[in-house]
C-alpha cells in the first residue's frame, strides 16, 4: 500500500502484523572513498546545504573518510570501494546503491554528474557475482527519479517506507522503490521547498525511535503522524540542529547511533539523555570536509541487508 494521507498511514501502520525475523539494522555496510574530492556545481542547484564558495582539502576528506570506516567497524563489517576521479564528489553511495535481503538496487539519480556513479561495474559485480544478489536497476528509467535511501527512509523491521518527494524523488520513483525494496507500506509526502533529501530531516534508529526536523516537511501533520506511529519516541530538531546534520545519522547496531562531530556538538543534554533512554549510545566522527558537499555521515553509508 502507498498512501499520501497521514490519517490513512496511521490506520495502515497500526494494522500491520510484525514481520517475522526481519532485521532492524544492516548486517554490513559499504562506503565509497573520496578520490580527488571536490564539489559538483550541478548538485548544488537543489542542495541548499552546499556552499560552492568554500575550499576543499581532498586529503583531509580522505583521512576523515578512513576514520569513519574504521569507527563503523565497531558495529558491523564495513567494505570501502575505491573512489573514481571521474566522479570526484561520489562519496554518498546510499543515494545510488541500496539493498534488501537478496536484492541489489541501483537508483535513478536526478543529475548527470551523479548518474555516472550508477555505472560502477565493480560495485555491481560485488553484489551480483560475489554476494549473489538479484539486481534491480532503475538507473535507465527516464520517466522517474529515485535517489534510494536519500529519499526513502525505511523501517526494515516492519517493511515500511517514508518517502519524501522533491526534485530528487517523484511519485513514480516512490512506486518503483516501494516495489524494489519489497515494502508493505510506503508513506509519501512532500518535503519543504528548501529540502532535497528525506535523510537530512528524518532518520529511524533500529526501527524503534526517530530523529526528526519538523520544518523539513511541507505539511506539519506528516512529522506528527510519523512520531505518533513510534509512540512519540522522537528527538525533535530545531532548524539550526537540522543544518548541523543531526538527522543525517544511522544506527548500524541496536545500541548505538552514529553522527558527525558537528551533529553531536549540536545535541542538547536533554537530547543525549533521550537517546540514552531509547537505548542508544552516541558515536561521533569528524566529517567537516565531507559535509561541505551537502551531506553527512548517513549519506556516506550504504547498508547491506
Amino acid at each position: 500500500m502507498i498512501t499520501t494521507s497521514p490519517t490513512e498511514f496511521l490506520e495502515a501502520y497500526n494494522a500491520l502484523a510484525p514481520l517475522p525475523d526481519a532485521a532492524a539494522t544492516a548486517r554490513a555496510a559499504f562506503l565509497v572513498a573520496p578520490s580527488e574530492f571536490t564539489l559538483a556545481a550541478e548538485s548544488a542547484r537543489d542542495n541548499r546545504y552546499m556552499d560552492m564558495n568554500v575550499t576543499i582539502d581532498p586529503l583531509k576528506a580522505l583521512a576523515q573518510h578512513s576514520v569513519l570506516a574504521q569507527a563503523l567497524r565497531a558495529d558491523c563489517p564495513v567494505i570501502t570501494f575505491p573512489g573514481n576521479p571521474a566522479t570526484p564528489d561520489a562519496v554518498f553511495p546510499n543515494n545510488v546503491f541500496a539493498t534488501a535481503p537478496g536484492r541489489f538496487i541501483v537508483g535513478r539519480m536526478r543529475h548527470a554528474v551523479r548518474q555516472r556513479e550508477a555505472e560502477r561495474a565493480d560495485i555491481r559485480d560485488f553484489f551480483g557475482e560475489v554476494l549473489g544478489y538479484d539486481e534491480i536497476d532503475l538507473s535507465g528509467c527516464d520517466d522517474l527519479v529515485a535517489e534510494l535511501t536519500g529519499s526513502m527512509i525505511i523501517d526494515r523491521a516492519r517493511g515500511v517506507g517514508y518517502c519524501g518527494l522533491s526534485e530528487r524523488c517523484d511519485m513514480a520513483g516512490a512506486h518503483a522503490m516501494h516495489k524494489a525494496f519489497g515494502l508493505r507500506l510506503t508513506f509519501c509526502f512532500e518535503l519543504a521547498e528548501s529540502e532535497y533529501h528525506t535523510n537530512v530531516v528524518l532518520t529511524l534508529l533500529a526501527s524503534r525511535a526517530l530523529i526528526i526536523a519538523a520544518d523539513g516537511f511541507r505539511d506539519p501533520a506528516v512529522p506528527r503522524a510519523i512520531a505518533t506511529a513510534y509512540g512519540d519516541r522522537a528527538i525533535w530538531l530545531t532548524p539550526a540542529q537540522k543544518r548541523a546534520f543531526i538527522a543525517n545519522a544511522i544506527a548500524l547496531s541496536d545500541d548505538r547511533v552514529w553522527m558527525s562531530a558537528t551533529a553531536v556538538a549540536a545535541l542538547t543534554s536533554e537530547q543525549h539523555e533521550a537517546l540514552a533512554g531509547y537505548g542508544f549510545a552516541v558515536g561521533a566522527v569528524e566529517l567537516s570536509e565531507i559535509e561541505k558537499a551537502g551531506g553527512s555521515l548517513r549519506c556516506c553509508v550504504g547498508e547491506i541487508y
